[in-house]
């Protein structure tokens, strides 16, 4: 005589013994359908993304010209750049003496007294050939919502670089168009280290609040009077097509 296996047994016992499963067929069906469209809303955030944005990313070599590069803060260590946004302003001082474009617009925190982004990465391009009249600071650049917001309404940039790492360029360039900036990406390589890997995680969860800020086009935490330092700084090397008149 056959003794039964605990735990075992009849499909419907196994079904069973999953705290939540339904046990009719109709409920299994829409517990499934239920999971896949969820992860549908979860990934077209991402895939609006890389539909707006995967044709408009290129090298530093084959990114069209435009007047102004956009650099976005990603933090200080010890009051100077961390080793991804050193990485991010490298890029763009290439950009700068291979003439692709004429001033950078740096953005980032500013938040507090003892950390300064915006300052932090104008002294590392100064150090790196870039003249400091043609360094423009964002000092409230507290996402990348909006600095591009910014870009536009306080600064007049119409057209633009962008410069970020490979796993945030997409939203980047997604954005800034969405906030009426016409835009290239610049996406700066990474090794795969841990750093790469929380980047890259970080984006899938980001790129809900993206799509959220695309579609409500809300007003960054700060805005401000127009600022005229772009056209300034421009006004040297002639008028450009990225700043209003």
């Amino acid at each position: 005589m056959r003794m039964p296996r605990a735990g075992l047994g009849s499909g419907r016992l196994g079904r069973a013994a999953l705290p939540g499963w339904p046990r009719t067929r109709r409920g299994q069906r829409r517990t499934f359908q239920a999971v896949v469209l969820g992860s549908v809303l979860a990934l077209a955030p991402s895939a609006w993304m890389y539909a707006v944005a995967d044709e408009r990313v290129r090298s530093v070599d084959a990114v069209p010209a435009q007047d102004v590069a956009v650099v976005f803060g990603a933090g200080l260590w010890k009051g100077r750049p961390t080793p991804y946004l050193a990485h991010r302003l490298d890029a763009a001082a290439e950009l700068y003496r291979a003439g692709k474009v004429k001033v950078v617009l740096v953005t980032g925190d500013n938040s507090r007294v003892e950390y300064d982004e915006p300052d932090a990465m104008r002294t590392y391009l100064v150090k790196r050939g870039v003249p400091d009249g043609r360094i423009v600071s964002d000092y409230a650049g507290f996402d990348t919502w909006d600095s591009c917001v910014r870009a536009k309404k306080i600064f007049g940039v119409d057209r633009a670089v962008l410069v970020t790492q490979g796993f945030h360029i997409r939203r980047a360039v997604a954005l800034c168009q969405a906030a009426g900036v016409e835009s290239y990406g610049v996406g700066v390589a990474e090794p795969r280290d841990s750093t790469w890997l929380y980047g890259g995680v970080r984006e899938v969860a980001a790129a809900g609040k993206a799509a959220l800020d695309a579609v409500l086009e809300p007003d960054p935490r700060f805005l401000g009077d127009r600022e005229h330092g772009v056209s300034e700084a421009l006004a040297g090397a002639g008028p450009g097509p990225s700043v209003r008149p």
